[in-house]
């Protein structure tokens, strides 16, 4: 092989590769993904009552099903957000996918410190710890009455306004303020 040949090679092989630092999450992330089955995601939707003119906030969006369900099914606009790039790739690819792009988008970006008082609905699929260090959070930035729905994981002493059993797994909704 020329050396000639042998640059190129290196070329592209260095073209292909995506330096490690950027695949590594912002920080490290809270909890493992592990997706919320559809049955759920459809639950979840119809619980918060979702229409055309929600804006659907998923906290820790993984694959980007929530909102791009949302958009799908009942024409709202979603924002996911997810600390671990990887996932936000998934997203992405999951939407391109959809025929909702226009409606749905993804940010690689802290939950914790993206600013989401834009929502009219939220979803969650984090740990109890998770939730409870959200309330405040969930208090202060959105308004009055924006709805609140996690699966599996309920907010402390915060009793839901209503859970549901899908398939022997909990939804709990919450509208704000949560007390």
């Amino acid at each position: 092989m020329t050396v000639r040949r042998i640059v190129l090679c290196l070329a592209i092989l260095a073209a292909l590769v995506v330096p490690s630092s950027a695949q590594q999450p912002l920080r490290s992330p809270d909890v493992i993904f592990v997706p919320t089955p559809q049955e759920v995601v459809d639950a979840m939707l119809k619980l918060a009552k979702v229409t055309k003119n929600d804006v659907v906030y998923d906290l820790g969006s993984g694959d980007g099903r929530i909102p791009i369900t949302a958009a799908k099914t009942y024409g709202a606009r979603g924002v996911g957000i997810d600390i671990d790039p990887q996932r936000i790739k998934e997203a992405t690819e999951n939407l391109k996918n959809s025929g909702v792009g226009d409606r749905v988008k993804f940010l690689n970006q802290d939950l914790f410190t993206t600013d989401i008082s834009e929502a009219t609905v939220v979803t969650l699929y984090l740990l109890p710890s998770l939730n409870l260090k959200l309330l405040p959070k969930l208090n202060k930035e959105l308004k009055p009455g924006t709805r609140i729905v996690s699966h599996a994981f309920d907010m402390g002493d915060a009793k839901p306004t209503e859970t549901l059993n899908v398939n022997g797994r909990t939804v709990y909704f919450w509208t704000t303020p949560i007390k």
